[in-house]
């Protein structure tokens, strides 16, 4: 498979390019791209992410200590805690067929940034009133991950002598540099942050963004994207179990922080409402407007 991804470098400027091209398009006075200029600004917020993401991948690789010992050690815990099959069992439902095998593959290294951005394309142009919603839960759950992955630690595919199969490369699909020469140094970014997982952390959102804001009753169904994704970064022994409940854990924080932030400004704006002319006029944005200001005096 070609590997299609960016460094956090690459990433950066597209961001930066996106950015600016916006804001160029937003004063050039063309009706046609002032009103392109909304959706080239979000594009770059997501490049922005996505930048984000490749450089903690990248900064988890050089401090890279601990990180197999970590690996085995979620594993010790699921063992002892966790009423769910061995990662190992999950892996081979998938792994005496081949075709099952490398749709698996395909499905991880393209389908949770595929479906996101179908989400985000379909709230930005049909359902405009929850797109602002989506976007911040996204750029919370994603900040979250990411700060949880400053500890580096080894997905199953790189534990050894644990038995696991790194699928991906046994069929040339990975997304990932090489590991006959496993080093430290010669990893691809992300290739060390497997707690969490984005990828469950995303389809989660995408799910909970399509039932939010759809309106179809065969919206539920796309409650089958996670599930889907939990089986596929298991059996590809790109993830642990806990890294999807870890991750599921981040995305249900990022919605409570997001729901408690509107309710202090719901709760701003109704004190200011209260408060009589002359306090509300020492308030940022509460006190008259010039037009009223001026219709006073001339009055």
């Amino acid at each position: 498979m070609v590997n299609l991804d960016m460094s956090w470098r690459q990433g950066g400027l597209l961001a930066g390019a996106l950015f600016v091209a916006a804001a160029l398009a937003g004063r050039s006075g063309r009706a046609r791209l002032v009103a392109s200029a909304p959706a080239v600004r979000e594009a770059g917020v997501i490049a922005a992410l996505f930048t984000l993401w490749q450089w903690v991948g990248a900064l988890a690789l050089t401090r890279s200590a601990g990180a197999v010992e970590r690996g085995h050690a979620i594993v010790r815990a699921e063992r002892r805690w966790l009423p769910l099959p061995a990662e190992s069992t999950v892996q081979q439902l998938i792994t005496p067929h081949p075709w099952l095998t490398q749709a698996c593959n395909l499905f991880y290294a393209t389908a949770h940034v595929t479906a996101l951005l179908v989400l985000l394309v379909w709230l930005f142009w049909r359902r405009r009133e929850h797109y602002a919603r989506v976007r911040t839960t996204l750029v919370l759950v994603t900040a979250g991950c990411l700060l949880v992955a400053l500890l580096p630690v080894a997905p199953p595919r790189l534990l050894p002598r644990s038995g696991f199969v790194d699928t991906a490369a046994q069929y040339g699909q990975s997304v990932y540099a090489a590991l006959d020469t496993l080093s430290a140094d010669q990893l691809s970014p992300n290739q060390l942050s497997a707690m969490p997982s984005v990828h469950v952390a995303w389809a989660l959102l995408v799910a909970v963004g399509v039932i939010t804001a759809g309106v179809s009753r065969w919206r539920w169904l796309v409650l089958a994207h996670p599930a889907v994704t939990v089986f596929v970064v298991v059996a590809t022994a790109n993830h642990y179990w806990l890294d999807g409940i870890v991750a599921a854990g981040v995305l249900a924080l990022a919605m409570a922080v997001q729901w408690a932030g509107r309710r202090l400004i719901r709760r701003g704006r109704r004190t200011a409402r209260q408060l009589p002319p002359a306090a509300q006029a020492t308030i940022p944005g509460q006190g008259p407007t010039p037009s009223e200001t001026v219709a006073r005096v001339t009055e």
